[in-house]
C-alpha cells in the first residue's frame, strides 16, 4: 500500500469525489481505496457561496470502499487547507448520523434539551431590557 492522500477523483461517470485514499498496487492491477469519500457542491445565492457536504454513498454504512484505475478520469492531490478542513469537520460530526429509530421517532442524543426554561430566559430577558445587571 501506498501513502494516504486528501485527493478529488473525477469518475467516468462524471462524478467529484473529496476523499482521503491510498493506492493499492494489486499485483500490476492498482486499486484506489477510498475512506469516507464525499461529494461537494458549489452554490451561490445573494448571501455569498455555500458548500453542500454530504456522503459519496448515501445508503452505506461502510467507511472505505474500493475503485479500480479504469473507472477514474483524472485524480488530483488536493493541499487546499480550507478543503481538507471541511472534509475533517464533516467526518467527524456526528450530526450527519441518523438519529431515527427504527419506528420513525427521533433518538434522544446530549446535543438535545434546553438551555433554560421559558420562565428563567424571561426573568433574564427581562433584566436584560430593564439594564440589570445579573450577579
Amino acid at each position: 500500500m501506498g501513502e494516504e492522500f486528501y485527493c478529488i477523483l473525477k469518475l467516468v461517470s462524471g462524478e467529484e469525489i473529496l476523499s482521503l485514499i491510498i493506492v493499492d498496487e494489486n499485483e500490476g492491477d492498482p486499486i484506489v481505496v477510498l475512506q469516507n469519500p464525499v461529494t461537494i457542491k458549489t452554490f451561490y445565492n445573494h448571501q455569498g457561496a455555500h458548500l453542500k457536504v454530504k456522503p459519496w454513498i448515501e445508503m452505506s454504512s461502510d467507511d472505505f470502499f474500493m475503485i479500480k484505475l479504469d473507472k477514474i478520469i483524472t485524480m488530483t492531490e488536493t493541499k487546499d487547507e480550507r478543503l481538507i478542513e471541511i472534509y475533517n469537520s464533516y467526518i467527524s460530526d456526528d450530526s450527519n448520523v441518523d438519529h431515527h429509530s427504527e419506528t420513525g421517532q427521533v433518538k434522544l442524543s446530549n446535543k438535545m434539551g434546553y438551555i433554560s426554561s421559558v420562565e428563567d430566559a424571561r426573568k433574564k430577558l427581562e433584566k436584560l431590557f430593564k439594564g440589570i445587571k445579573e450577579s
